[in-house]
């Protein structure tokens, strides 16, 4: 595949901006909801077995966006491997924490809520909110809350990894066929509207791959 198709390709790829605007969107209005000094969802990244810092909002805000650390770290790597929402008072206390981790982010939380993003049964990253600004306690119908905010970042994160994945195959895929087979595969595990527009999208593909 010739690097002009490959522009013209990626161009009609959604751009990662669009996701990344809807999830900095949905931290800052869990933040601004329960009234805490930061809040942030993290994305697992299944080839590096890794989360990353996708979206931040307050403490750690403009420093903390493609940091990563292992899956299994943590709070946030508690939730991703179980699947459950956590309430914690004083983190502290709690042997699931990771002071060094938390530290290293340059903010050391008190109490925090974390619930999973899950889009079908598979989870695709952690929401955090920490430390209410009144120094009150998170409780569990907040969580319930949460997690709904959970369930749309899910679907952004979501679509932020698919077209992350597609715009690879572009750059590293050296036969269009194989493009094309690895683009359908990927809608064939996407709900309605995505897999219609990613039919369009692979119509659209179809006539710019045509040999000239």
């Amino acid at each position: 595949m010739s690097d002009d198709r490959r522009g013209v390709a990626a161009g009609l790829l959604p751009d990662d901006a669009q996701h990344r605007a809807l999830l900095q969107a949905i931290t800052d209005t869990a933040r601004a909801i329960f009234h805490a000094k930061a809040a942030s969802v993290f994305l697992y990244d299944e080839d590096s077995d890794e989360l990353v810092f996708e979206a931040v909002s307050g403490e750690g805000e403009q420093a903390l966006v493609g940091r990563r650390f292992a899956s299994g770290t943590g709070i946030a790597g508690w939730v991703l491997a179980t699947n459950q929402a956590i309430v914690l008072d004083d983190v502290t206390r709690d042997v699931r924490f990771s002071e060094q981790a938390a530290a290293s982010t340059g903010y050391v939380p008190r109490a925090l809520m974390a619930v999973p993003l899950l889009y079908g049964d598979r989870s695709v990253g952690v929401l955090e909110v920490l430390d209410r600004a009144s120094g009150e306690r998170f409780t569990l119908d907040q969580a319930t809350l949460l997690e709904l905010f959970a369930a749309q970042a899910a679907v952004a994160l979501d679509l932020l990894r698919r077209s992350r994945a597609a715009r690879s195959a572009l750059e590293t895929d050296d036969g269009d066929a194989g493009l094309i087979a690895g683009l359908t595969r990927a809608l064939e595990a996407v709900g309605e509207p995505q897999r219609t527009a990613g039919y369009q999208l692979l119509a659209a593909l179809s006539v710019v791959l045509e040999p000239h």
